[in-house]
């Protein structure tokens, strides 16, 4: 959308907004904390990451299946084509910036913690082993 096309809002406008917002505070603040965490970012990831166990799901049941029922294997494969177009669906969402905000988040979070204090802990064993 172009900047130019935007209309700001009068005065009343924003009187009455402020008052929505203010009464959807007071009546239902778990709703409120729930829309303001979920991103676009967030909702993309959380569909990829499902789409992953459905992805390792199908091959799994393709693996498993494909020798003895056919139809079962074309099953676990169509499910993997899917959740592969999921992925790709999503990924295309989140786009270049969505994607530096998860790794980021990832490599500051609880994953890249857990990570960094493995890698120190496996250091630190091998300069034990040295001296």
């Amino acid at each position: 959308m172009r900047e130019d096309w935007v209309m700001p809002l009068s005065d009343e406008e924003l009187r009455i907004l402020h008052e929505i917002e203010a009464n959807l505070t007071a009546t239902d603040p778990g709703l409120v904390q729930q829309v303001s965490e979920t991103t676009l970012y967030r909702h993309a990831a959380r569909a990829i990451r499902w789409a992953v166990v459905g992805f390792v799901a199908g091959l799994v049941l393709l693996l498993v299946t494909f020798t003895k029922v056919l139809v079962l294997g074309f099953v676990g494969f169509l499910m993997m084509l899917g959740c592969l177009l999921v992925i790709e669906r999503n990924a295309r969402k989140l786009g270049r910036a969505g994607m530096q905000n998860l790794t980021s988040n990832l490599r500051e979070g609880s994953v890249g913690g857990f990570f960094d204090a493995a890698s120190r802990r496996w250091r630190d064993r091998g300069d034990r082993d040295d001296a």
